[in-house]
């Protein structure tokens, strides 16, 4: 299996390059926007994901590896395949993706070509809780997502930053998931606290 690969861009079309590492060139699938981006000539170092099926060897490279680490995500949900979870990362990008997920918004994969209604739902409910951790992933995006995900759920969003920025202070280092848990605790106390005034 080729896990990265690293040499000249001799060929670059919308959607694709061809790499030379050592003489060979390998035909990789980008994203629309990383291929714009790219030039014949250009020295290229990619995260590979090499798809291997019964009629053929694709590679797919990603420049950053949490574009990779999200894109095998969501091949790991029924119904999503390679070309459909590149179309997705493409369009919305690691933290959009991540965004959609922890709010449950389906309506943005369902924006992507492709993705309809049902593999939508299925995207979110398959990656709810795995995008934590993600390299790359900012604490303020993390916090963002958890305050609109408790919005969603019918706090004020006052109430719901002032809990997130609470729980965050006393633990930093939560995941979302973790975070959405203890936030929703500490709305619940203060909730109870003011009916028992």
């Amino acid at each position: 299996m080729i896990a990265s690969l690293k040499g000249i861009v001799t060929r670059s079309s919308l959607g694709q390059v061809v790499l030379e590492v050592h003489d060979v060139g390998y035909i990789v699938h980008l994203t629309l926007d990383a291929s714009s981006k790219i030039s014949s000539g250009d020295s290229l170092s990619l995260n590979i994901a090499h798809v291997i099926k019964e009629d053929s060897e694709t590679l797919y490279g990603f420049l950053a590896i949490e574009e990779l680490e999200a894109f095998q995500l969501l091949c790991s949900v029924n119904g999503v395949g390679p070309k459909s979870a590149l179309a997705v990362l493409g369009q919305l990008g690691v933290s959009g993706i991540a965004t959609a997920v922890g709010t449950a918004d389906d309506s943005l994969f369902r924006s992507v070509s492709g993705i309809g209604p049902k593999t939508a739902k299925l995207i979110v409910l398959s990656l709810t809780g795995k995008l934590v951790g993600t390299a790359g992933s900012k604490p303020s995006l993390i916090s963002d997502t958890v305050v609109d995900a408790l919005v969603g759920l019918g706090y004020a969003d006052r109430q719901a930053r002032s809990a997130v920025d609470t729980v965050s202070k006393e633990h930093p280092d939560l995941a979302q998931q973790e975070l959405l848990k203890r936030s929703l605790a500490a709305l619940s106390l203060s909730r109870k606290v003011t009916r028992d005034e």
